[in-house]
């Protein structure tokens, strides 16, 4: 649930509709009853030991927090997997349904079947080895000069591996009516450049491990020099941390926005061969060239030029091993679990293939399942109550603009026009993508997870010069996400998010505000977080504020940095509140935003009192329950590190102490742990 900048495009599939007919069974609408509890809440997670005001989150969740460990094969666990696990078992089905049809080459179906079937075939993938990946690392072995080396580059982008420059095509910033090439810094195998720089022990084993597993990898295709080759590669990867800029500058909308010719890459950033690199990227035409870290640039191409070849195609080689290890034996997928799964990620069991394969179907062919997907779990009927919500939180919006005394005029006057014009997208895309060029091998697993990586960059390399495609989704109908996008002023609620617990068409309205409903308002919000709001309402990014309103939203959102900085998830390391603004911002918001549209669709009436508890405290526990979530000390520091999302608790105790109605819904006083002075609560909207 966030902002985002990178996209991919849909293309129009009318024929796609019958092809996947068969695979299309409507399962009956349970009518009448709420999924959780009387009446959308689960009254047994809460803790009524712990005061409101000393820790909310407990008081919400405390005794699910305390009786529900995390799955082994788990990193973390919280809501957003308890409707994930819900979603892999419709995909199951869906899978093993089509892998075991008979459907017609190139249909919708087959392409699903043959797809799954490929990866759950293990024994092939065993008998084949290494052989499938071979030709790739024979065309790294053969690199001879710095264009060959541009090029590895490129092949890293568009499928296995990795390379210092990233690349996406999307809106441009400033121009958004047209689609430009965006390039950034990139390059590393451990989380962030935290994880190179930082000389803490916990950080020095992280290394250790990283290097023993590049060692291994290495060691598994065969190579004899691997310990050398595995400490050169550590080497090169920390030089290329150093170049990179802080998680915290990299999503400043302006700072990234760096427009620059071929000519002006070649002149300011020497020792890449960016003219190779464009050609092989397909971009050699075009004009400009947004650069994002324009300073990391120089840098990177400097550690280019000055790093042996050598280095480089060990480097190379070690990426496109790691990111096939899991379509290849199971000695390269078990180590990659090893250090990825247990290292990085704290989990001590594998998820069961079935698992990782209906997920593989998500990130290739995601939209094809999709269909189906949508067919059984979202009826129209809830595509119309979602939406009914999104525009009552939109009217509620309206209102705090219209009320808010410390914006002029003129600035409520474009907010409330940036508003309208927000386009809502509900449930799934109105044109699914097609797939028809896309070829699907049965008994090719690896070969058709990289057709399909290089199919989804090139399609979205032939957007440039198209008109923008206004019916793109970022993200299929079964992912249990949302996010809003600047550059198309728009907000995208698939249907997975819009399912019990966070949305029950059956639940009390007190409840589904305060879950969905908040969701929802924190992705219309992020329109006028930190950065949302840098943006106007045709997506171009231009200042339209006041400077007297501009410098009063920058001290309120500077009050709420300086809170989330003393935050420590873990002794010795702390929230990072410049890099997780925008979503702290935009949970803030999106509590206030929801909380009003609740008050408006009472329309007057009082809410019912159930189980002892008003109306705003259903509401408030329901926002609570909707950030249920744990997880293993590996996975919270990695995202801590790197993530612009603050940790689940926070995401409730953080937010709900600078939000006055909670204070009075629950009795809150200065003594209470989480009590703050009203003119120390931040409020934006």
């Amino acid at each position: 649930m966030t902002t985002v900048k990178s996209a991919v495009a849909i293309c129009a599939v009318m024929a796609m509709a019958v092809a996947c007919a068969s695979l299309t069974k409507t399962k009956p609408v349970t009518k009448g009853k709420a999924a959780y509890g009387e009446y959308g809440l689960s009254l047994d997670w809460m803790d009524k030991t712990v005061k409101p005001g000393d820790d909310f989150y407990l008081y919400g969740v405390g005794t699910w927090d305390r009786n529900t460990p995390i799955p082994e094969d788990r990193s973390s666990y919280g809501i957003d997997t308890i409707m994930g696990d819900q979603v892999e078992n419709d995909l199951h089905q869906i899978a093993e349904s089509a892998a075991a049809g008979n459907a017609a080459e190139g249909t919708p179906e087959r392409k699903v079947g043959d797809f799954y079937a490929s990866y759950m075939d293990e024994a092939a993938i065993e008998a084949k080895g290494l052989a499938p990946l071979q030709p790739r690392l024979d065309k790294i072995a053969g690199i001879k000069t710095k264009a060959d080396l541009a090029a590895a580059f490129v092949d890293g982008v568009e499928g296995f591996g990795v390379s210092p420059i990233g690349l996406y095509v999307n809106t441009d910033e400033k121009k958004p009516d047209i689609y430009s090439v965006h390039l950034y810094q990139s390059g590393l195998g451990l989380p962030n450049r935290d994880y190179y720089l930082k000389r803490e022990k916990e950080y020095e084993n992280f290394r250790a491990a990283y290097r023993a597993y590049i060692e291994q990898m290495l060691t598994l295709a065969g190579d004899r020099n691997a310990r050398p080759r595995a400490e050169s590669i550590l080497v090169l990867e920390t030089r290329i941390a150093r170049a990179h800029w802080p998680a915290e500058d990299a999503r400043d909308a302006e700072k990234t926005y760096n427009p620059m010719s071929l000519e002006d890459l070649t002149r300011e950033a020497p020792g890449i061969d960016w003219t190779s690199f464009a050609i092989a990227a397909g971009i050699e035409g075009e004009p400009t060239l947004i650069v994002s870290e324009k300073s990391a640039f120089p840098n990177l191409a400097r550690i280019a030029a000055t790093t042996n070849l050598d280095v480089w195609k060990a480097y190379l080689t070690f990426h496109t091993l790691d990111q096939a290890s899991p379509f290849l034996s199971k000695a390269f997928d078990d180590a990659n679990f090893a250090f990825r799964g247990k290292v990085l990620g704290g989990r001590t069991v594998q998820r069961d293939r079935w698992k990782r394969g209906v997920r593989l179907l998500d990130s290739q062919i995601g939209q094809v399942v999709g269909q189906v997907y949508v067919a059984r779990r979202f009826p129209p009927s809830a595509r119309a109550a979602a939406l009914a919500l999104v525009m009552n939180n939109k009217r509620g919006l309206h209102q705090l603009i219209n009320e808010a005394a410390w914006l002029d005029d003129a600035t409520k006057a474009q907010a409330r026009v940036k508003l309208d014009t927000m386009v809502t997208k509900v449930g799934y895309p109105d044109v699914f993508r097609d797939y028809t060029a896309l070829a699907v091998v049965r008994g090719d697993a690896l070969g058709n997870v990289a057709r399909g990586s290089s199919f989804e960059y090139r399609r979205n390399i032939a957007k440039l010069g198209r008109p923008i495609d206004r019916t793109e989704w970022y993200l299929s109908p079964q992912i249990v996400n949302a996010y809003y996008d600047a550059g198309k002023n728009e907000i995208v609620f698939p249907a997975a998010i819009l399912q019990p617990p966070y949305f029950d068409p059956y639940a009390d309205p007190a409840v589904n505000y305060g879950a969905i409903g908040a969701v929802i308002g924190h992705e219309i919000s992020h329109g006028f977080d930190d950065q949302g709001r840098k943006f106007d309402a045709t997506g171009k990014l231009q200042d339209w504020w006041t400077k007297k309103d501009a410098d009063a939203y920058t001290a309120e959102a500077n009050k709420l940095i300086a809170q989330f900085n003393t935050y420590e998830p873990i002794a010795g390391l702390k929230i990072n509140g410049k890099l997780t603004q925008g979503e702290n911002i935009a949970d803030l918001a999106g509590l206030a935003i929801a909380y009003r549209a609740y008050k408006l669709s009472l329309n007057g009436k009082p809410a019912p009192v159930r189980d002892g508890m008003t109306g705003d405290q259903r509401f408030f526990v329901a926002y609570a329950q909707s950030w249920a979530g744990k997880r293993r000390e590996a996975a919270l520091r990695q995202q801590v590190l790197s993530n612009p999302h603050s940790p689940e608790r926070y995401r409730v105790n953080g937010i709900v102490r600078n939000f006055g109605p909670w204070y009075d819904a629950f009795g809150v006083q200065p003594t209470d742990k989480l009590y703050l002075k009203p003119e120390d609560r931040v409020r934006l909207w």
